[in-house]
């Protein structure tokens, strides 16, 4: 009788073990997120949480790949102010805003969100996008803010670069200065409408690398873009909205579209499981020749390597 009341005991505290150790990928304004707490997606495959860059010491709160050896940041909410201690505090205010401060006085980083919801949840999804809903809303794709309309450098599947044609609204890649350095650089990557739509790489403000036309079936000027067994992807006209969009063929991979500045690229890396590494597929432009007016207007280059 008393070794069944020891193995009960055993039971019921290796059931309440496991769920304190699941996963928390919400917070509500009640709660917060500091320095070595995170927020882990549902699959477990995206985190949430304060990280610093290569050499550097200053701290950001950005999303990242779990359980993979090498830290891959794939967003960045205070891009453009760091935090040079650890006193960073992540919160949900009680109508939907969210506001990272440090030793809980200054606002570093807010969501510029006007409207307001009743029960408001941040909650990291699977997809890699952080977003704010209604707790209280039976529909929870009917986001008050997300992640996904503000990237830093890097594009994930699902995820639309493109124009808003109603209020002009745009979301672009911009590459990060460098590894230690997150903050805007001079590459940049999205939809631009002058003459037919297409996808336009810039440094700084000259154009880099053009596309070409969506022709339903690729880009003309990115062939190498067409039927490949890594991803699918789209370039939506609608009456109110213009934009790229990708998917992965299979959903248990990860895939990631990244500006490069040091190399002034934009890269697409899928991720090896059995090396353990990111392998890089695409890079736009390809070569020097492939950059846009190289060699002056309806021309063809021919380039001599000494």
């Amino acid at each position: 009788m008393e070794t069944g009341f020891y193995f009960c005991s055993a039971c019921c505290f290796l059931i309440i073990f496991s769920k304190a150790a699941t996963a928390i990928d919400t917070i509500s304004p009640s709660e917060s997120l500091t320095d070595g707490r995170t927020l882990i997606s549902n699959d477990e495959t995206f985190v949430l949480g304060f990280f610093s860059p290569g050499t550097s010491k200053n701290q950001y709160l950005g999303i990242w790949f779990n359980n993979i050896p090498v830290q891959t940041v794939v967003w960045v909410a205070n891009r453009i102010n760091p935090i040079n201690d650890s006193t960073g505090l992540l919160q949900i205010e009680n109508g939907g805003r969210i506001v990272l401060q440090v030793q809980n006085i200054t606002a570093v980083w807010s969501t510029n969100t006007t409207a307001s919801v009743q029960n408001p949840v941040l909650q990291l999804l699977e997809s890699g996008n952080l977003v704010v809903w209604d707790g209280t809303d039976s529909n929870s794709d009917n986001y008050l803010w997300q992640s996904f309309d503000y990237p830093s450098d890097t594009m994930l599947p699902g995820m639309k670069i493109g124009v808003d044609l109603r209020t002009g609204f745009q979301r672009r890649l911009s590459a990060w200065k460098s590894g230690d350095d997150p903050s805007p650089g001079d590459l940049t990557y999205g939809v631009e409408l002058e003459g037919s739509p297409e996808m336009v790489l810039r440094k700084g403000l000259e154009k880099y690398s053009l596309s070409g036309l969506w022709n339903g079936n690729g880009f003309s000027g990115a062939p190498y873009y067409r039927s490949n067994p890594i991803f699918e992807y789209d370039f939506v006209w609608k009456e109110n909205e213009i934009y790229y969009i990708f998917f992965l063929k299979n959903q248990s991979g990860k895939l990631r579209n990244v500006l490069n500045e040091s190399q002034s690229q934009s890269q697409s890396y899928a991720w090896n499981q059995e090396t353990q590494t990111w392998q890089q597929f695409i890079a736009l432009p390809i070569d020097y020749s492939d950059r846009y007016g190289l060699c002056g207007p309806n021309a063809n280059c021919v380039i001599e390597l000494n």
